[in-house]
């Protein structure tokens, strides 16, 4: 009888897990394989860092780790991590992430095969695997990927020869292999931008008409023979003079060709994007990006119509549009377009924002350049900003404030922690964090800033930001570091908490004092309700209110290096480690810091709430959406 009831139980385990593999992502023994195929990546690749700690194989679902992105219907669609230092070996379990449209491994030193179990990834756009140390040959199964539109394999060991395969993947736009140790003839590849210099093999060993295809980029000719059979002196001599009259005939045509181009830019006012032709013009995708052409976004928005004006600060305005296929986005239109900087700059720079990949990150979609514009094109988010959701009905609750911070704290842990070189936002407030349609936190508008300065140093020429959210130290110097951003997001925090926008609560308490000394004030008299939301009326948590207020105070010292970082702010956020940072700055305050925090009391803070000139310029870098 117990055999039978045991045979029982496990028949019904096995067809509950088939149900359950049927209806979702859970395998027949109810386990995620997203999360298994994840946690085989992790386990393959040595993380000194510690970027990949919080991926759990205990976890439902992948959706909430770093590096990890997922669609709204909780598919993995990204993993990127780049510039991490990471080692080890690339698993075949990657191959199990189907939903996979980009992957990010870029700037790391992983070594080994490159898994051929990547052509099982029939979804994926964009696999960037540059500068690693994998060896051995491109697998043949990467020509399976026909919905490729950006393979950068270029600065590692590989070897052999391009498969000839390659030639099939129609969609590419970008193939750069250079820089292996790749050998024999080009096959005709069909990418519109090529790249295999550095390739001292490539067509070593082929007769002339076999090396075919066209590039963009110029490559190596080796002209060491390694034949057994060794032709005579003469020989060797005509085929050096033949291929150097070669390529100085091609070094001859490129400049000529470059030459006509600067002449027609001149005469036509074009724009070129990596030299391809006008007809592909719409269809370029830079990476993960789509290059969208100007006539495509005003047809879009309805030709920038005032109707469709979802935002506008001192960077540009933000309209609601919809692309040919339905999609709906949202599309920054800079200010002074012309005056942002070259193509190759502003590529670049776009290009780098790009690589940040987070959950909490709003993704960029594509960008526009013409000789007076620069536009950003972002998915819309239905919900809007955090601003605007604060003052409509009906209001946020305390737990979806609570998220939102936590949420907006870690993706700005990740510009600044997790992102080689970090960035550093500048203007971190409630108009710049968004909601998806899960009223999850997104951070937009990270980027800008150093996109708008065209400086590698943070000292810059005039302040960027909101007024009420500027650091004091960035204030008067001009001097930015993330810690500026810190303590926009501590007025962040007084902003969920009251439901009013920094400008307008500084307005309100300047009536009884400078607004961080109220804030001080209310806190030490145990009157902190006074700051709650009216909307809210007692509907929230009086311990997780006293929480947030002590975050929002360190995150707002007067100087810099007291403010958390980020990484320990959410730690405090999620409960771990705040009463000690909060007994340890008192303790600062009270035996250090005294004399200053009074003369800082009327003179600097009474600068973030007073409606001066001075605020009067300080540089909003967008509205709500």
């Amino acid at each position: 009888m117990e055999t039978r009831a045991e045979s029982s139980v496990f028949v019904g385990v096995v067809l509950l897990g088939i149900l359950s593999s049927v209806c979702g992502l859970l395998s027949p023994l109810g386990v995620n394989y997203e999360v298994v195929a994840l946690m085989g990546i992790k386990y393959a690749l040595e993380d000194p860092h510690g970027v990949l700690d919080n991926w759990d194989e205990t976890a439902v679902d992948p959706c909430s780790w770093s590096m990890v992105t997922c669609s709204p219907d909780g598919l993995v669609i990204s993993l990127g991590t780049p510039s991490q230092s990471l080692s080890g070996s690339l698993s075949p379990s990657v191959g199990n992430l189907t939903n996979l449209q980009s992957l990010l491994l870029q700037d790391n030193d992983i070594s080994g095969l490159i898994p051929p179990e990547l052509g099982r990834l029939s979804k994926l756009r964009t696999l960037d695997i540059s500068t690693n140390s994998f060896t051995g040959k491109i697998p043949t199964e990467l020509s399976d990927l026909r919905s490729l539109q950006y393979l950068r394999i270029n600065n590692n060991s590989l070897s052999g020869e391009i498969p000839p395969s390659l030639a099939n993947m129609s969609q590419l736009v970008v193939l750069d292999l250079s820089y292996n140790n790749l050998s024999g003839p080009v096959p005709s590849l069909r990418a519109h931008t090529i790249n295999i210099a550095g390739n001292q093999l490539i067509c070593a060993d082929g007769a002339k008409e076999e090396c075919k295809g066209t590039t963009l980029m110029p490559f190596s000719f080796s002209l060491n023979n390694s034949q057994t059979s060794r032709p005579s002196s003469r020989s060797k001599t005509r085929k050096i003079a033949l291929a150097f009259g070669t390529t100085l005939s091609c070094i001859c045509v490129i400049a000529l060709t470059f030459s006509f181009i600067i002449w027609w830019r001149r005469q036509h006012n074009k724009q070129i994007f990596f030299d391809v032709n006008e007809r592909h013009y719409e269809d370029i995708s830079l990476g993960n990006l789509r290059k969208f052409h100007f006539r495509e976004l005003q047809a879009a928005t309805g030709n920038f119509s005032s109707k469709n004006l979802i935002g506008k600060g001192g960077s540009g305005n933000v309209y609601k549009g919809y692309l040919q296929d339905g999609t709906a986005v949202a599309v920054k239109r800079l200010r002074d377009g012309d005056a942002i900087g070259g193509e190759i700059q502003f590529q670049t720079e776009v290009e780098m924002i790009s690589l940040a990949v987070h959950r909490n990150l709003l993704r960029l979609y594509g960008f526009c350049m013409t000789a007076t514009e620069r536009i950003l094109v972002y998915p819309y988010m239905a919900n809007g900003s955090v601003a605007f959701r604060l003052k409509a009905k009906p209001t946020l609750d305390w737990s979806t404030r609570k998220r939102v911070a936590l949420g907006a704290a870690r993706g700005l842990l990740y510009l600044h922690e997790q992102c080689d070189p970090k960035i550093i936002h500048r203007d971190v407030k409630a108009a710049n964090i968004l909601l998806d349609e899960y009223y999850e936190a997104v951070v937009g508008d990270f980027g800008l800033a150093k996109l708008l300065d065209h400086r590698d140093s943070h000292v810059t020429t005039a302040v960027r930001g909101t007024a009420g959210h500027i650091a004091p130290e960035y204030l008067s110097t001009g001097q930015s570091s993330e810690k500026t951003d810190v303590f926009g997001f501590g007025i962040l925090l007084l902003e969920l908490i009251s439901g009013q926008r920094a400008f307008e609560f500084g307005k309100a308490a300047n009536q009884r004092g400078a607004m961080l000394d109220w804030v001080r004030k209310i806190h030490l008299e145990k009157q902190i309700e006074l700051l709650v939301d009216k909307d809210l009326k007692d509907n929230y948590d009086r311990i997780e209110l006293e929480e947030l207020v002590q975050v929002a105070l360190l995150c707002t010292q007067y100087l810099p290096t007291h403010r958390p970082k980020m990484s320990e702010i959410v730690r405090m956020l999620v409960g771990d480690g705040l009463a000690e940072k909060w007994e340890a700055s008192q303790r600062a305050e009270a035996n250090k810091c005294r004399t200053a925090y009074e003369f800082s009391s009327s003179e600097r803070y009474s600068d973030l709430t007073d409606d001066s000139s001075l605020l009067a310029q300080a540089m909003e870098l967008s509205g709500p959406r």
